[in-house]
């Protein structure tokens, strides 16, 4: 428990540090779009393959239960719909992010720990936390609700072709069931969820990185560790911030 709060205050006392005014605005921005690239377009390849697939399955899964004459095949969709919105566009999308995006910036600021970088910065008079962090931060929490949106559409997409190869129901009944009921708000919950989600992986991450000690082994120890945090804030939060929105 001692450690718990030990941690929790360095991670806050790193997070002071990280949101204060860059010192150059120009090199902000560049590393802001820099960021972008590796963290969230470079992640757009996983996240179709992965949204495609589960949407097929679900949909596969749903209209093969489906058997009392008295339940509506277009609920097959109402049902991808809601699955798709509410929990695996948000929460396991972010999950499966987790382990990706998270590894990542743990290595990438762990090694530069490590190799004496970070300490090469701050001789220099630069806050190294503020230079390394924020951009990442920023960009992963503003552009993960376009992730989420992406991942909605394709999961769809992806029951969509679903039936129209196999012709389980028609797609006529598909799209009406997609249509039925529609509730806006779901949309905005998920991507909020998203932002939410998204920031603990990338500030918790970093912090794993900028605190790694003992070699290459310390590293891969930070990552292991950045993972499983954020992977288990991302399922406290989600809990946390169904309760509060819907």
């Amino acid at each position: 428990m001692n450690n718990l709060f030990q941690l929790t205050g360095e991670y806050c006392q790193l997070m002071s540090r990280v949101f204060r005014k860059p010192e150059k605005w120009s090199l902000f921005w560049k590393q802001f779009w820099t960021e972008s690239q590796k963290l969230i377009m470079a992640s757009l390849l996983l996240l179709f393959i992965v949204s495609a697939s589960i949407g097929a399955v679900i949909t596969i899964q749903t209209a093969n239960n489906l058997e009392s004459p008295f339940i509506p095949k277009y609920y097959v969709g109402v049902m991808a719909r809601e699955t798709l919105v509410l929990e695996f566009c948000s929460t396991m999308v972010a999950l499966i992010l987790a382990g990706k995006m998270g590894s990542s910036i743990s290595s990438e600021i762990g090694s530069m720990r490590i190799t004496e970088q970070i300490d090469a910065m701050e001789i220099m008079g630069v806050n190294s936390a503020n230079y390394l962090i924020l951009p990442k931060i920023c960009a992963a929490t503003i552009f993960s609700p376009l992730l989420m949106l992406t991942s909605f559409f394709i999961g769809l997409l992806g029951g969509g072709v679903l039936i129209a190869l196999t012709g389980i129901i028609t797609l006529a009944q598909y799209v009406e069931g997609l249509q039925f009921a529609f509730k806006e708000w779901y949309i905005f919950y998920s991507m909020i969820k998203m932002a939410v989600f998204c920031f603990f992986i990338t500030s918790v991450a970093s912090f794993f990185g900028y605190y790694a000690k003992g070699g290459s082994l310390g590293v891969g120890k930070s990552s292991t560790m950045a993972i499983v945090v954020t992977s288990t804030l991302i399922l406290i939060f989600d809990l946390i911030l169904t309760k509060l929105l819907l």
